[in-house]
């Protein structure tokens, strides 16, 4: 469902990702993790066409995202690291918006906004403007859109950021669910306890380029350390072992 060939994104004289290949199925829920500065949010921008690559091709759904783009974003939903949404708008206005925009027909409108108004708990707030959000709420909201246009592909930027411990509950058993449904999940997350429950394979970036891919006991054999957890994979090939002299500053 996400094909990558050979992407590069170059800012000037800094590369941000350099010629990454990947592949992700139908199904599939994959984390992309690295430390700040590794290129995941870039990645994600080049995957949803918010930045054109200086090389390389992205596909989503079979369609090419550079030439193709209206198809490939229609296939696709986004949340990205900092939800957007219109502060003047209610929730209940927002999820209207978002699926006359995807061409979801009004009937299925009327009866799905309030079932996920329902489902994220928002109780009166629907009817109140955006503004008075906390993130949390917008990040709910911005699920809540995604979840209404019922997309092939989720691309998600650190989606847990500002959720409260059942939320992120419910949105975990909602990632399974759809997965389960085929839905193609590509996930962004710093959270590396989540990562390793709910993803299938794992990607871990460093300065723009793949380290490792593949499962828990894929990356173990390419840590060359067998036994690890997520968390000590990603700190030995990203360099966690520096920490302990850093310490000595405190």
């Amino acid at each position: 469902m996400i094909e990558i060939e050979g992407l590069v994104k170059r800012f000037g004289s800094y590369t941000a990702v350099a010629g990454l290949d990947l592949r992700v199925e139908s199904g599939e829920i994959f984390g992309f993790l690295g430390p700040n500065g590794a290129g995941k949010t870039t990645t994600v921008k080049l995957i949803t066409g918010l930045l054109k690559p200086t090389a390389g091709r992205v596909r989503v759904a079979g369609f090419d995202v550079a030439l193709q783009t209206l198809q490939a974003k229609r296939a696709m939903g986004l949340v990205p690291d900092e939800p957007f949404v219109y502060p003047k708008l209610t929730g209940t206005e927002y999820l209207r918006f978002v699926g006359e925009l995807y061409g979801v027909p009004l009937a299925d409108m009327r009866k799905r906004v309030p079932e996920l108004l329902e489902m994220f708990e928002f109780g009166s707030w629907g009817a109140e403007l955006v503004e008075s959000y906390s993130h949390g709420m917008r990040q709910k909201l911005v699920l809540a859109g995604i979840l209404l246009h019922d997309p092939e592909v989720l691309v998600l930027d650190e989606p847990m950021v500002g959720l409260d411990p059942k939320s992120a509950r419910l949105v975990k058993d909602i990632f399974l669910k759809l997965a389960g449904r085929g839905r193609t999940i590509f996930m962004c997350t710093h959270i590396l306890g989540i990562a390793e429950k709910l993803c299938d394979r794992i990607a871990i970036m460093i300065e723009g380029k793949m380290a490792a891919c593949g499962t828990l006991e894929e990356l173990q054999v390419q840590a060359k350390k067998g036994g690890l957890d997520l968390e000590e994979i990603f700190l030995s090939l990203t360099g966690g072992g520096e920490y302990a002299a850093l310490l000595r500053y405190l």
